[in-house]
C-alpha cells in the first residue's frame, strides 16, 4: 500500500473515533442525571480505602455510602473532588463532612428499619440522603434557609423524597414530630441543647460534635432508664452551631 493511502486510512479512522466519541450518549447517573465519569469507581474506592480500612463495617451503612451520589451534593465546580478524604465547602461558611465522618456517625446511630431520625444541620442534604437509605423517617432542620431550600430540591430530584426538611433553629429540634429514635448534629454547640435531649426517645441515641472550634469531640449520648449516658468517640472539627444555642449560658 502506498504511503499516502496509509496516511489517509489513519486519518479516516481518527475522524471516525472522534465522531463516535462526540455523538455517543453520555452515561447518566440513574438517580441524578449527571455524567457519571468515574464516580461509581470513586465511590467504590472510597468504601474500600476510607471506610472499611478504618472500621466502618455495618453492611447497610456501606451500601448507603456506595449508593448515594455524593458528587450531586457539592458545588458543580468541586464535583471532581467529591470523594476525597476531607470535608468540602458548600458556601455560607458551611461544609459537607468528610465521607468517613458521615459513615462513622451514621454507624454510631445503630439505626433499625423504620427508625425516626432527626438531623440538625441539613447542609447540602448528603447526610440526610445517607440516612434515608436506612429509614424513610428522616427529618432535617437547617438554620440557613438558602441551604435548606437547595437541599430539599436536590433530595427530591435524586429520589429521596421521604426526607422532610425545614428552615428553623435546630436548637429547638422538631418538637411536633418528637420523640425520635435517633438524633444527629452536623454542627458543634459548646453544650448539649436540652430540647434535643427532651426529644430523644427512651433507648434512643444522639450523636454530635461538641466543644469550641479547636477542641471538639464527637460524642454519643444514650437515653437509658437511669438517665443519659455519655461516651466520647473521637476528636473532630465541625462548623459551630449557631442560633439560640449561642445565647444559652
Amino acid at each position: 500500500m502506498r504511503m499516502e493511502n496509509i496516511l489517509a486510512a489513519v486519518l479516516a479512522a481518527g475522524l471516525v473515533f472522534i465522531l463516535v466519541a462526540l455523538l455517543r450518549p453520555k452515561l447518566k447517573d440513574r438517580r441524578g442525571g449527571a455524567d457519571m465519569y468515574d464516580f461509581k469507581t470513586e465511590r467504590e474506592a472510597m468504601i474500600s480505602r476510607q471506610l472499611k480500612d478504618r472500621g466502618i463495617n455495618d453492611p447497610l451503612v456501606l451500601d448507603a455510602m456506595l449508593k448515594v451520589p455524593r458528587h450531586e451534593f457539592v458545588p458543580e465546580k468541586m464535583r471532581g473532588r467529591a470523594y476525597e478524604d476531607h470535608p468540602l465547602s458548600i458556601g455560607h461558611d458551611q461544609t459537607i463532612s468528610q465521607p468517613y465522618i458521615v459513615a462513622y456517625m451514621t454507624q454510631a446511630l445503630e439505626l433499625k428499619a423504620g427508625a425516626k431520625v432527626l438531623e440538625i444541620g441539613t447542609g447540602s442534604g448528603y447526610q440526610a440522603a445517607v440516612l434515608a437509605c436506612l429509614t424513610r423517617n428522616v427529618f432535617s432542620v437547617e438554620i440557613i434557609c438558602e441551604l435548606a431550600q437547595a437541599a430539599g430540591k436536590t433530595l427530591a430530584r435524586l429520589g429521596y423524597s421521604s426526607v422532610r426538611t425545614r428552615c428553623a433553629d435546630g436548637y429547638k429540634g422538631w418538637p411536633e414530630e418528637a420523640p425520635f429514635d435517633a438524633i444527629i448534629l452536623t454542627a458543634a454547640p459548646e453544650q448539649v441543647p436540652q430540647p434535643l435531649l427532651d426529644q430523644l426517645k427512651p433507648g434512643g441515641r444522639l450523636v454530635m460534635p461538641i466543644g469550641p472550634a479547636l477542641a471538639q469531640d464527637l460524642i454519643l449520648i444514650r437515653r437509658t432508664p437511669s438517665g443519659f449516658k455519655r461516651e466520647t468517640l473521637l476528636p473532630v472539627i465541625f462548623v459551630p452551631m449557631t442560633g439560640e444555642v449561642k445565647k444559652t449560658p
